[in-house]
């Protein structure tokens, strides 16, 4: 009775699927491993800007509030990029010749937007709603850190989905009287998060659909 050989070429190929079916469990647990490192989240992501701008000065020891420069948090899904003219505000008294704001004075000139550079990005697969969190009333700095302390912004917190997920389950710690919402260092008294809970009625849902539309 023949018996049938296998062409040469199929030795390479068992080679290969011999590696990828004993390699597959290292290469899986060393990607998920990268995965949760704080380089992979991005924790610590502080990149330049076109205008030194600290958040330090301006929220910290200026005692400015947040909403003053991101204006729509508390009506619209996405936190407003402050114009040049929200800049100029201020800046054409203040160090109005200074070289540092020449991007600024350039961009109100010629009525053009300032180019950021964004730090606290998700994945274009998550839908979120800043709107939605602020009239929660969670504090900006439970997602943002304490950015009156950031001379140059960073990503603070991992956005990941289990964090996001451990708030939804739990909001408690993270919800505060609404006149502390932008207030740094804030520490609600004992059991205002259950009564602010309570009073918003803020029941924050875990199915799938409500970030992954």
């Amino acid at each position: 009775m023949p018996r049938f050989t296998f062409p040469e070429w199929t030795e390479t190929l068992k080679k290969w699927i011999n590696l990828l079916v004993l390699g597959a469990p290292v290469y899986l647990v060393a990607l998920v491993a990268y995965g949760v490192t704080p380089e992979a989240i991005r924790i610590g992501y502080q990149p330049d800007q076109p205008v030194p701008y600290s958040h330090a000065l301006h929220a910290g020891e200026l005692g400015m509030d947040c909403r003053y420069c991101h204006s729509t948090v508390e009506r619209a899904g996405k936190a407003a990029i402050p114009p040049a003219s929200v800049c100029m505000n201020c800046h054409t008294q203040v160090k109005k010749e200074s070289d540092l704001l020449l991007p600024i004075r350039a961009a109100y000139a010629e009525d053009q937007p300032v180019h950021w550079t964004r730090v606290t990005d998700l994945p274009d697969y998550v839908y979120f709603n800043h709107s939605a969190h602020v009239n929660a009333t969670i504090g900006c700095e439970t997602c943002h850190g304490r950015v009156d302390q950031m001379v140059k912004v960073f990503q603070a917190k991992s956005l990941t989905m289990t964090w996001c997920m451990d708030c939804h389950r739990n909001p408690e710690p993270n919800l505060r009287k609404a006149e502390a919402l932008t207030v740094m260092g804030y520490q609600p008294g004992a059991g205002e998060g259950a009564a602010v809970m309570k009073a918003n009625n803020v029941n924050p849902p875990t199915n799938c659909s409500t970030c992954h539309r």
